[in-house]
């Protein structure tokens, strides 16, 4: 019933002109879809459980380049959205853009920026934008002789894409070269760690900046602050994300002007004067100390789960998601569109026995059967539907509880009221999200 309720609505204004295909099976694409789907047509692909629900899933993998374009062709879209990293590093949106189908994400070579962090920290150092001093190995030996000598805490990261668990934060010299050798020896993470980066461990607390760009200019949403140990306090290993929130108190308006004109806009410059315009959304994961902020990573699409609360945040003005991202994509961001936020956002991921390593998958979810509301929805990730309508477990990070309301204190509240009311044998979460916001008033 709910599907068709979305359907009529989006039928009503005449957006079943507008067609939108989300790839990806996410609780960002989920968040995505639900914006978009006030303005158009939604498809996604491969989609999860809940946007089953609401909308259309094609059963087209995310990295089957082909089948995505084929999908969108025979949809007849008006845009292609891209989720994940790995369809835009493997060409996604070249592939699209020689078919003449409108894609919001960075070109291939763009896409270098996240795909490959020795080619973001080269990027950076060309430019002069402030980032931890770095050196990059391809060579296991040479590596940990640089280890040996640093006699400093340091962190390691795989050159390639490690679903964000390719960073070791070594607090000893021990601990960063059993890193070096897990990642270049063992091939913990596959060919993502042939060759490493190693930097110095900056202080300070971390933040989400996320910049809608059109190739030359940039709209900033609210900054985010994401969790990524697995447990309360920030102990544990790093996962893709266990809950966020926004706004993120750390980036006044100070940073953020800071953080426009000493990264944002001259990675925009670079990357326009090495031939490689940057179109879609970048996302500058900062370490802020003392209110000066560094960089840390360059991610080349929404966070999740950033996106979670970001788009229960903000409100585009003088438009709406669709016209924001298809101005993007085109080149052309709507001059007089600006994104406002009032309020504060915060989500809870829901993860399966065993996340961030070995996850058990196939437990039935009980307690799914409220709808959600403007102030507490739940987002799919890592779900999938039995035969019988069952909803089930199948994948790491499982669901994540959004809740929006006047101040974090009350959106914390209603998030964490929702999860309660939510089980399957072994499920786990954090009850500490948005611990460092909270414990100054926010």
């Amino acid at each position: 019933m709910r599907a068709h309720r979305v359907q009529l609505s989006c039928t009503l204004r005449g957006a079943m002109e507008t067609r939108v295909l989300v790839v990806g099976s996410g609780a960002r694409e989920h968040a995505l879809a639900r914006v978009l789907a006030k303005q158009c047509d939604v498809v996604c692909a491969p989609g999860n459980a809940g946007t089953a629900l609401s909308f259309r899933n094609a059963n087209v993998p995310i990295d089957d380049l082909a089948g995505i374009v084929a999908l969108a062709e025979r949809e007849k879209v008006s845009l292609v959205v891209v989720g994940p990293e790995l369809p835009l590093t493997l060409g996604l949106v070249d592939a699209l853009s020689a078919k003449g189908i409108l894609a919001f994400g960075p070109s291939k070579a763009a896409a270098q920026l996240e795909g490959s962090k020795a080619f973001m920290k080269r990027f950076l150092k060309r430019h002069g934008i402030p980032t931890a001093d770095f050196a990059v190995f391809d060579d296991v030996a040479a590596a940990e002789a640089y280890v040996r000598a640093a006699a400093r805490p340091l962190v390691v990261k795989t050159d390639g894409l490690a679903a964000g668990k390719g960073v070791v934060v070594a607090t000893s010299t021990e601990q960063a070269l059993l890193a070096v050798r897990q990642m270049m020896r063992d091939r913990i993470f596959g060919d993502a760690g042939s060759t490493v980066i190693i930097e110095e461990l900056l202080a300070g607390e971390e933040a989400s900046f996320h910049v809608l760009c059109d190739g030359e200019r940039g709209i900033a949403l609210p900054a985010a602050q994401d969790h990524k140990r697995v447990r309360d306090l920030d102990q544990g290993p790093n996962t893709g994300g266990m809950g966020a929130y926004a706004p993120a108190p750390i980036v006044t308006p100070e940073v953020h002007d800071v953080v426009m004109r000493t990264v944002v806009e001259p990675t925009l410059a670079g990357m326009k004067s090495e031939g490689t315009p940057f179109r879609g959304v970048l996302f500058v994961g900062l370490m802020i100390e003392a209110g000066v902020p560094r960089v840390l990573e360059f991610n080349v699409r929404f966070g999740d789960p950033e996106t979670s609360v970001l788009m229960a945040l903000s409100r585009i003005e003088g438009g709406g998601w669709y016209d924001l991202l298809a101005g993007a994509a085109r080149g052309e961001l709507p001059p007089s569109m600006q994104a406002s936020t009032d309020g504060a956002a915060l989500s809870v991921v829901m993860a399966a026995e065993g996340y961030p390593a070995s996850v058990r998958t196939g437990d039935p979810i009980q307690g799914l059967d409220d709808p959600g509301n403007d102030q507490v929805h739940v987002l799919h990730a890592g779900t999938s539907r039995r035969d019988d309508g069952t909803v089930v477990t199948s994948g790491g990070r499982v669901l994540n509880v959004v809740a929006r309301a006047a101040s974090l204190q009350e959106a914390a509240a209603l998030a964490y009221a929702r999860v309660d009311a939510i089980h399957w044998p072994g499920e786990h979460h954090r009850r500490d999200i948005g611990r460092l916001a909270l414990t100054k008033g926010n």
